[in-house]
């Protein structure tokens, strides 16, 4: 399926005031970019590699879609209902997922730094994400759960205690090595912890009273 005509399907499907149904589309590798896909139904679809940053996919049905290596940087998920989808080395970087629905979803190597993840339900994951921090500039995120865990920042991803040993042995006690093994005594201390739904960022806490408040922090 070309992009022109996923756009016509969404476009003929709002004129109608029906839900766009890309259900099991083949999408691998489309060019989406910012394109307005909220709502629509796109269960089961291939994303592979598409494209998705900046795309408004608001409250639409990705379930059990496959979006490995997708880029959703910056796009809006809110409300997006993501359960048993394969986000495997997909792009979220700054993505808004608050109330998003991620139980079952395969987040691995999935970079999540800067993502708004208010109330989302992460399922058995726990993300941390401490940031702008170290040498970078850049986000260092945490993510686990039982039997795996894996730490992000930069070109590094690897356990935690791989990536303490890389501090050490590249920054030893000057300024970065100090930030970092705050960050590390940080993961170290809430990992263990019920942390579903909730993302700490060093430089803030997404918290809402309501819906709307939270949409409009996306």
């Amino acid at each position: 399926m070309t992009t022109d005509q996923v756009l016509e399907i969404v476009q003929n499907a709002r004129e109608h005031g029906a839900v766009p149904n890309l259900r099991d589309a083949s999408l691998a590798y489309a060019s989406l970019y910012g394109a307005n896909l909220s709502r629509a139904d796109l269960r089961d679809a291939n994303l592979t590699g598409a494209n998705l940053r900046d795309a408004d996919m608001a409250y639409a049905n990705l379930r059990d879609a496959d979006l490995t290596g997708a880029s959703l940087a910056d796009a809006d998920l809110f409300g997006v209902d993501l359960y048993g989808a394969n986000l495997t080395g997909a792009d979220l970087t700054g993505a808004s997922l608050a109330y998003a629905n991620l139980y079952g979803a395969n987040l691995t190597g999935a970079d999540l730094a800067g993502a708004k993840l208010a109330y989302a339900n992460l399922g058995e994951w726990t993300v941390l994400c401490i940031g702008p921090i170290g040498s970078r500039g850049a986000y260092l995120t945490y993510k686990a759960r039982p039997g795996f865990e894996e730490v992000m920042t930069g070109c590094f991803r690897g356990t935690l205690a791989q990536f303490e040993a890389r501090v050490r042995e590249t920054h030893g006690n000057n300024q970065y090595g100090q930030e970092y093994a705050a960050a590390i005594a940080c993961i170290k201390g809430l990992r263990d912890m019920p942390l579903r739904a909730r993302v700490h960022r060093a430089t803030r806490t997404w918290v809402s009273k309501n819906k709307e408040e939270q949409r409009d922090d996306r």
